[in-house]
């Protein structure tokens, strides 16, 4: 006969198992979740270059906090907000409308160097607390020169003065509480176009540099230091103009043993200088011409030598044309 009073204990511990997990209520899930998130979001955290520990986790993993760094990630980590405290760096993700805050000002120009009398566009941004900018429009920004020789209108078109040499100047813009500025060289593009000394044939740096600002005794006609050579003069050959032993000289020697040969040296030579020996027979009448047979020059330090190997005439007259 069968044993029917086992059968039936066997079906009831049967029933029994499969009832078990039942009997877990929401709480116990809750706690296994939770122990689930902080083992995911409060552990160690690496990658190639850094790794971090989180110290402080909240209930739904969505603040996590270290010595250096915080990061607040909504649930299912698909976004949030990460900051770095240095170097000081925040980045926010995964929302549908940025969450971000104004840090500051800059402004940009389309060109660092402008040639004086041009004009180069400025643009101002807000630089938001992501590190990305948000452009403004020219006239929103208040616009003002700090130093320099510049004029900038109230769309952020800075033109450029008239300088004697290259000249640093800076551009600055207002906006919301905040300032920014750029710095721009203008460039002395045109040499002979500075105050009261433009249009003279030197240049207006050179001018400055010896004389100052509206110096009379700048003109090219002058000779300030009584050294027969007047500034035009000077300014050619490289000369210093208030020197009077910075000056130009030509020699002339007949060469030992050479009949019909002369050598002619002069000095300075300076650099940025063309220099060319021209001579003729008389002074009456006729120009000046190149040396026909002239030897190649000769450099030694800042003195030219040149052989004119065709001077057997009566007589025979030279020059030194040097252009800049």
């Amino acid at each position: 006969m069968p044993d029917l009073g086992s059968e039936t204990k066997k079906k009831e511990r049967r029933k029994k198992n499969q009832e078990l997990p039942m009997k877990k209520s929401p709480a116990s899930l809750f706690f296994a979740l939770m122990a689930i998130a902080e083992v995911s979001y409060g552990g160690p955290r690496t990658s190639v270059s850094y790794s971090v520990v989180t110290e402080i986790v909240d209930g739904g993993g969505g603040r996590a906090s270290g010595g250096s760094y915080s990061q607040e990630g909504s649930v299912g980590a698909i976004g949030g907000n990460s900051a770095v405290v240095s170097p000081a760096e925040t980045v926010k993700a995964g929302y549908l409308g940025q969450i971000t805050e104004v840090t500051g000002l800059v402004v940009t120009a389309s060109t660092l160097s402008v040639n004086e009398t041009a004009s180069t566009p400025l643009a101002a941004w807000q630089r938001l607390d992501d590190d990305t900018l948000v452009a403004l429009a020219g006239s929103s920004a208040s616009w003002s020169v700090s130093a320099g020789p510049l004029v900038i209108d109230g769309n952020g078109l800075a033109t450029a003065g008239v300088v004697y040499e290259n000249t640093l100047a800076t551009g600055q813009a207002s906006y919301g509480g905040f300032s920014g500025s750029v710095g721009l060289t203008v460039v002395d593009s045109i040499a002979d176009n500075f105050g009261s000394y433009a249009g003279d044939g030197l240049g207006d740096d050179w001018q400055v540099r010896y004389f100052g600002l509206n110096n009379p005794q700048a003109g090219p006609t002058m000779d300030p230091d009584g050294d027969g050579q007047n500034n035009l003069f000077e300014y050619t050959a490289g000369l210093v103009p208030t020197d009077a032993n910075s000056r130009f000289q030509l020699s002339i020697q007949a060469v030992a043993g050479q009949v019909g040969q002369m050598r002619l040296s002069f000095r300075p030579v300076v650099a940025g200088r063309s220099y060319v020996v021209v001579a003729k027979g008389s002074l009456s009448g006729g120009g000046y011409a190149p040396l026909s047979n002239g030897s190649a020059p000769v450099d030694t330090g800042a003195e030219r030598v040149v052989i004119d190997q065709s001077a057997s005439g009566a007589a025979k007259f030279y020059r030194v044309e040097i252009t800049k």
